[in-house]
């Protein structure tokens, strides 16, 4: 215990000279080493041509005319004037192509060549995908928006790229500057907000959210099941995420291996989210921009562990030669006439200023209660905030599993009925009752990003009714079947810590959430089976 108290001393000691540093502040604390952006600029690659392949799965009923969610509720579903390059096509092999060339521009901006290009366009594609659908869209597709918009600003091909070997003259070390400080902010802005949101609520704050999250059988997966059985240590866990959360401004304030182990920590919360919770893919973007936080000191580490670990395989030998054979491979492009300095630097130091007012700044002054005047209707955030929202940066309140966590579990059901009387369950594929459609609630959904398509169709009648037609059209095609009504019923299980084990022990409530009748047919109840 006593060596113990004297670290925490001298970590006391160490926090209370930066802060009275402010030279440190504005310095060591916002600056990225190169190889963290280099890092990162790998992840964010890679994570947009996961995420195509995985949309890919659900291509034809979640983003053609032929699906579930045409063109026209998608325009609807987003803001006003929102920018998407698919608004300008129907054609499903046009949106295919496009689906494409977003993986492409991913591997491009991976092995960084043209790296800023690279950057704006997949900036430009990831949000026409969002925009395209945004009825199964979740706090990763928000992260992941933000992370790139600030890269765009930041020298992510400095390092580790095709970019790297053209350039002329060596590598810098790290990145200090007002876009190096802004993307650091947008991470530990969302996590301390999500943290000050979950300060509402008494079972963060006593630990009870993380076992009853654990109970929700239509969020858990994989080694959720098994952490059930481990109630003391999952209270114990939230807690100490909660008080992370709430002190996650120390990832700026900490230096050295300080930062590096509650960067770690962070980490590892992901880590253990993404392999218990089905969240889709918020773990790895955060992870991704965690990479951010690391300074030169964790590289080094690296690579000290490598050499007294005698594994000199893993030096970057190889892949450096690799990547100057490819580099060699492809042409290096440059402008006849060179655009001056002065005027480069001009408009990027105006783009960043707005960029920062608008989607920090602003943004989070309406949390502070001495500056509600820029909350106000039609008020200078209101104003912002619709602007952010045409290109899908417009800061939401990360209200993840916050303030009070859902301690309920949910499936749907949704009852039809045929030309000759049959009833049937269309959405389960099974005949109609209302009892749970499976022991694990998650193979309801085909993905996960089916699970947050849900939750549109259950809060909008226009998203239940095409879900409906798009049934009616299609559910009987290959039964020789035709329906002539479908309901859209929702049912909630009240999860308690007696009850999670038991789903039998729950009290249930059925919802309907809507009525549609096929063709010319009346929309009306189907009355559930006695």
């Amino acid at each position: 215990m006593g060596k113990i108290s004297r670290r925490l001393t001298v970590l006391s000691a160490r926090i209370r000279e930066r802060l009275a540093n402010p030279t440190y502040l504005a310095s060591a604390s916002v600056r990225i080493d190169t190889r963290s952006l280099a890092a990162f600029r790998i992840a964010a690659g890679l994570l947009i041509v996961a995420d195509v392949l995985l949309r890919a799965r659900n291509f034809r009923f979640m983003y053609t005319e032929e699906g579930a969610v045409p063109q026209s509720l998608a325009m609807e579903a987003s803001a006003d004037g929102a920018f998407s390059v698919y608004y300008f096509t129907t054609s499903s092999t046009a949106i295919a192509a496009l689906f494409v060339l977003t993986a492409l521009v991913g591997i491009q901006l991976a092995i960084g060549y043209r790296t800023r290009i690279a950057t704006v366009v997949a900036f430009l594609l990831v949000i026409s995908l969002d925009h395209h659908n945004p009825l199964v869209l979740s706090y990763a597709d928000v992260l992941f928006r933000f992370l790139l918009f600030w890269a765009i600003f930041l020298p992510l091909g400095e390092r580790w790229s095709i970019d790297a070997v053209h350039a002329d003259g060596p590598s810098r070390d790290g990145v200090t500057s007002v876009a190096s400080a802004a993307i650091l902010a947008q991470i530990v802005f969302m996590y301390f907000l999500n943290g000050y949101h979950k300060t509402e609520s008494d079972l963060w704050i006593s630990g009870e959210a993380t076992p009853l999250i654990m109970g929700l059988d239509n969020t858990t997966f994989l080694l959720g099941d098994f952490m059930r059985n481990f109630p003391t240590m999952l209270q114990y866990g939230g807690l100490t995420w909660y008080y992370m959360l709430l002190f996650s401004w120390l990832l700026v304030l900490l230096g050295g291996r300080a930062r590096t182990a509650l960067v770690a920590m962070f980490v590892g919360g992901h880590a253990s989210f993404a392999i218990t919770v089905r969240i889709g893919a918020f773990p790895y973007v955060a992870i991704a921009g965690l990479l951010l936080f690391l300074q030169a000191g964790f590289w080094e580490d690296v690579k000290t562990i490598a050499r007294y670990a005698s594994i000199e395989r893993l030096r970057p030998v190889d892949a450096r030669g690799s990547l100057e054979r490819l580099a060699r491979s492809v042409p290096v492009f440059q402008l006849s006439t060179p655009v001056p300095g002065w005027f480069t630097r001009s408009v990027y130091g105006v783009a960043l200023a707005i960029a920062v007012v608008s989607v920090l700044i602003v943004p989070a002054l309406t949390h502070m209660p001495l500056a509600e005047f820029v909350d106000e209707e039609d008020g200078p955030a209101d104003r912002i905030e619709q602007r952010a929202e045409i290109v899908g940066v417009d800061q939401p309140d990360w209200s993840v599993f916050a303030p009070h966590p859902r301690t309920s579990d949910q499936y749907y059901v949704f009852p039809a009925q045929t030309q000759d009387g049959g009833q049937f369950d269309v959405y389960n594929d099974r005949e109609l009752t209302y009892d749970r459609p499976y022991e694990e609630l998650q193979k309801q959904f085909d993905t996960y990003r089916e699970r947050f398509y849900m939750s549109s169709v259950r809060s909008s009648d226009t998203v239940a009714a095409s879900l409906a037609e798009h049934l009616c059209s299609n559910w009987g095609a290959d039964r020789n079947a035709t329906i002539t009504h479908v309901n859209v019923y929702y049912v909630v299980e009240d999860v308690t810590l007696e009850s999670i084990d038991d789903p039998t022990d729950r009290d249930r409530d059925k919802e309907r959430v809507y009525e549609h009748g096929c063709g010319d047919h009346e929309p009306r109840e189907i009355a559930p089976p006695e």
